[in-house]
Order: C-alpha cells, then structure tokens, then sequence
C-alpha cells in the first residue's frame, strides 16, 4: 500500500539545544533505515519550509501509523497522510 504523506515539522524553540541536536540525530537514522528497508520509499523536503513529503510503501494502515509514531520528531510534528491508488493513466 503507497502513502503520501506531508509532515510539517515544529520543534519548540525553548528545547534545548544539545536534545533537539540528539532528536535529530535519531530522525535521520530512522529514516535512513526506513529507506533501506524499502518502506521509505521517497523523501522530499519542502522548499522554505521545515516539513517534507515522502512515499511510504507498507503492507497497511497500522503499519504506517506505527512506522510515523515511532519518529522521534513525531511529538513536534504535524501529520497529513493520503493513500494513493494506480491512475489508470499511468504508464509505469
């Protein structure tokens, strides 16, 4: 199952430094191993803005929100998820 989603990112800005520096250090290698793993399929950041649009390719709904709740910038993070089908124009 393909997911875009939309994740726009608001980290408050009395977090400490040195604990948002180890959140994102967190975020990248999650997603990292997301990509490898296949499920991370594309991942896009938005230009201006601190979010980003990505493809995500699970196996269902729970896998997905599972996947997006263990982020460690979940609790910073707003999250707009819309599941795609084939266009039956599509040539690939």
């Amino acid at each position: 199952m393909l997911f875009l989603v939309r994740m726009d990112v608001n980290i408050p800005h009395d977090l400490p430094d040195a604990q948002a520096a180890d959140i994102k250090a967190r975020e990248k290698a999650y997603a990292q191993a997301l990509q490898n793993d296949g499920r991370w399929r594309h991942l896009w950041r938005v230009v201006g803005e601190y979010a980003n649009y990505s493809v995500f390719d699970v196996g269902s709904n729970d896998e997905l929100h599972t996947l997006l709740s263990g982020l460690p910038l979940f609790p910073y993070m707003k999250i707009h998820v819309t599941p795609l089908a084939q266009h039956p124009s599509a040539i690939a």
